[in-house]
C-alpha cells in the first residue's frame, strides 16, 4: 500500500503483457497501439485499454525525453546552492524559471537546492552563476561542479 496525496492506495499489479508494453515503449515510445498490439499478439483496444489503466494508476507515464546535445548543450553542471534568508521552495521556484535550469531539487545535506544546468559553451558560466543566480534573493553560496563526461543517463528510472 502506497500513500498518495493523504490517500492510501494499492498500486495494481503488473502482468506480463503490461510489463512487455511497458519494455516495447522504452524502446519505442512512438509506436502506435496497433504496432504494439500486433508485437504482442493482442487487440489494438487491448493495447489502449491497458495504457490508460497504467497510467489512470500513475504507475507510467509516456513522455518525450531530449538528448542535451540535440539542443546543443556542450556543458553541464550541477550546482549546489545554500539558501539564507528566505523559504526554500521560493529560491528554488525562481531558479527554476531561468532557461538554463533543467532541474531543481531540494536537497538534505550541505546545501538546500542542487540545479542541473546546461550551457552551450563555457562563455555562459561567469554571466550564469554572477549576474543570474546569485542576483536572486536568498541565493547565499553557490557550488558549481561541471561534469567532464557523462557516464549514465538514463530517464528509465524503475527498471521492471
Amino acid at each position: 500500500m502506497q500513500i498518495r496525496n493523504g490517500k492510501a492506495f494499492s498500486a495494481p499489479t503488473l502482468d506480463d503483457l503490461d510489463t512487455k508494453l511497458i519494455e516495447l515503449l522504452r524502446v519505442n515510445g512512438r509506436a502506435t497501439n496497433q504496432e504494439l498490439a500486433d508485437r504482442l499478439s493482442v487487440t489494438a483496444a487491448t493495447v489502449s485499454t491497458r495504457l490508460r489503466r497504467m497510467e489512470d494508476a500513475h504507475v507510467m507515464r509516456v513522455v518525450a525525453v531530449t538528448d542535451f546535445s540535440a539542443h546543443n548543450y556542450n556543458v553541464l553542471i550541477a550546482l549546489g546552492v545554500k539558501v539564507q534568508g528566505r523559504d526554500v521552495r521560493q529560491v528554488g521556484r525562481d531558479l527554476a524559471k531561468l532557461p538554463e535550469v533543467l532541474s531543481v531539487n531540494i536537497m538534505n545535506g550541505p546545501h538546500e537546492l542542487e540545479l542541473l544546468v546546461g550551457l552551450h559553451d563555457f562563455g555562459e558560466i561567469n554571466t550564469l552563476l554572477l549576474e543570474h543566480i546569485a542576483a536572486i534573493h536568498g541565493v547565499t553560496h553557490i557550488s558549481p561542479g561541471i561534469a567532464a563526461d557523462i557516464v549514465k543517463f538514463e530517464f528509465n528510472v524503475v527498471p521492471l
